[in-house]
């Protein structure tokens, strides 16, 4: 896999948070005592409500024992965009609703196309809406389109489908405490994938309930990709610009 593959993999898999106007998330008591409706009820009442969001981004990337660390500028605008800025701009990211591009001036290539290439990196479907609830600590699928049953494990609230789907099994750990996200996990038993992510901590920033460290397991038959996340210098609801021109005479990447 190439550089700029491993990089905009860790760029797309992604966030947040930690800096110094941010209070870490403590948890409260635990109440093991909801009903289902009443707990995605409650997990709804904790999502983001920010209009955009900037911070720098620290990812380390691990596959087949070795480990690579990037520190990037991420900015997003709520369920319009989110833009990733290398040092230097030496690679660039755009992620909207309609598409995903990215330029590297490394090897003065680009990729400007859907959401198959982003799909089959971390072995799921997604669209713009799953990226951004994996990044801000959402459950990738809305809780309140589908039918779900409930149940509690010694630590948390285990959220599935009443019925799973026939190529993919779903869970979502809720805390019992905040009712936020702790685990969404996603498996195709059939093809030996599976893709969990992890919220290690969540922060208080603004008032907004943000993760504070993710980490992104992605698994293919044998093969193990590890993303770690750390969001700093974060700040909500500010003016922002999500500058994005791919350079001419760059070589397109067929995928």
């Amino acid at each position: 896999m190439h550089t700029y593959q491993k990089l905009f993999i860790g760029l797309l898999a992604m966030l947040l948070i930690n800096c110094k106007s941010a209070k870490t998330i403590t948890n409260g008591e635990a109440n093991f005592n909801l009903s289902t409706k009443q707990l995605i009820k409650a997990n709804t009442k904790q999502a983001a409500t920010f209009s955009t969001l900037q911070a720098k981004l620290k990812i380390t990337y691990t596959q087949k024992g070795k480990s690579q660390t990037h520190s990037v500028n991420f900015r997003a605008k709520k369920d319009e965009a989110l833009w990733i800025n290398a040092p230097f701009s030496v690679i660039r990211a755009m992620v909207t609703p309609e598409k995903v591009s990215f330029y590297n001036k490394l090897d003065n290539t680009y990729f400007d196309g859907d959401y198959k290439y982003l799909s089959n990196l971390l072995g799921t479907e997604l669209d713009f809406g799953k990226v951004q609830n994996l990044l801000i600590g959402e459950t990738i699928y809305n809780l309140k389109d589908g039918e779900y049953k409930a149940s509690a494990d010694t630590e948390n609230y285990v959220v599935q489908p009443k019925k799973q789907l026939e190529l993919f099994e779903i869970f979502f750990l809720l805390s019992p405490s905040n009712f936020k996200v702790k685990s969404q996990q996603i498996s195709q038993p059939k093809e030996f994938r599976h893709l969990q992510i992890d919220y290690l901590k969540y922060q208080d920033v603004e008032a907004q309930i943000i993760p504070e460290l993710i980490k992104v397991i992605a698994v293919e038959e044998q093969e193990e990709m590890i993303v770690e996340l750390e969001m700093k210098n974060v700040s909500l609801n500010e003016n922002l610009r999500f500058p994005f021109k791919i350079p001419s005479g760059f070589k397109e990447i067929e995928l």
